[in-house]
């Protein structure tokens, strides 16, 4: 029906500018547009891919169930292994925000696992960050404090396997 215009390898700069501003208004859709017309003309650049992850883990809890897939699909894309586990705990965590919005059965012990999951992947990243470079710290103190301050806790899981009769 339409077919996209292609954005000039010198616009580039200007455009993912433009996609940090929409994700600063909460405008998570029009930034995740402006980082795939990137991805176009710049497939593997990193800015982009990050921006991208970032807009579509800012649309978690909108009722957007593929968001989650397609910003698991971008972590392999990142070349670095601090990149890769930093933003795969991103993701983790703001799962677990987006359950405890929407709330519901369930909700404490799912939250709880996801931040846990995210805390496992910033201690990967932590391992290996660069000097100076102390965001995954401040990411598992994050959810550190999220599980302490709303008091949550894993499923009951007691380690027995069920019977049958």
């Amino acid at each position: 029906m339409f077919e996209l215009k292609p954005l000039s390898k010198g616009a580039v700069p200007a455009a993912l500018e433009k996609a940090e501003r929409y994700r600063l208004l909460n405008e998570a859709a029009e930034a995740e547009s402006i980082c795939r017309d990137v991805l176009r003309v710049e497939s593997e650049s990193q800015p982009a891919l990050i921006l991208l992850l970032l807009a579509l883990t800012d649309q978690f809890g909108r009722g957007l169930p593929h968001v989650t897939a397609q910003a698991l699909a971008l972590v392999p894309q990142l070349k670095s292994e601090y990149d890769r586990a930093y933003y795969a705990g991103i993701i983790c965590e703001r799962r677990a925000k987006a359950q405890l919005r929407h709330g519901g059965p369930g909700t404490s012990a799912y939250a709880y696992h996801e931040l846990r999951e995210a805390m496992q992947a910033f201690e990967r990243a932590e391992a290996i960050r660069p000097p100076g470079h102390d965001d995954a710290i401040l990411r598992w103190n994050t959810c550190a404090r999220l599980i302490l301050d709303r008091h949550l806790e894993p499923a009951f899981d007691d380690g027995s396997e069920p019977t049958l009769e």
